[in-house]
């Protein structure tokens, strides 16, 4: 069970990024430019954040990733097994770059998904 940091870890980053776009601390130089674009794109960091977690919350235990849904099971194996997928799948999400602008790297990569 050690993949369940693996996989929050690098999601909460993200989340924890994109509350730091709305502080004033962050307001100048390139983050203000990349507020602009979160803003513009997603309707702001709240939206963004919303998206990016019902798609999470939809997909990450639904039971997908297995080649049926009796090998996904309900136990954690089973849900762990769709959190992986929807980890393996996060680069076709509309919400990619922001995970990119962030700093991410990958769920593997770097200490906690990270640069």
């Amino acid at each position: 069970y050690n993949q369940v940091a693996s996989i929050l870890n690098p999601l909460v980053r993200v989340l924890e990024f994109l509350d730091g776009l709305g502080s004033s601390g962050n307001a100048g130089g390139s983050s203000k430019g990349v507020a602009g674009f979160v803003e513009q794109t997603f309707g702001g960091a709240e939206q963004a954040k919303k998206l990016i977690l019902a798609d999470f919350f939809r997909s990450a235990f639904d039971g997908s990733g297995a080649d049926n849904f009796f090998d996904a099971g309900s136990c954690i194996d089973g849900r762990l097994t769709s959190a992986w997928n929807w980890c393996s799948t996060v680069e076709k999400k509309p919400f990619f770059s922001v995970f990119l602008l962030s700093g991410f790297v990958g769920f593997n990569g770097g200490p906690e998904g990270f640069n």
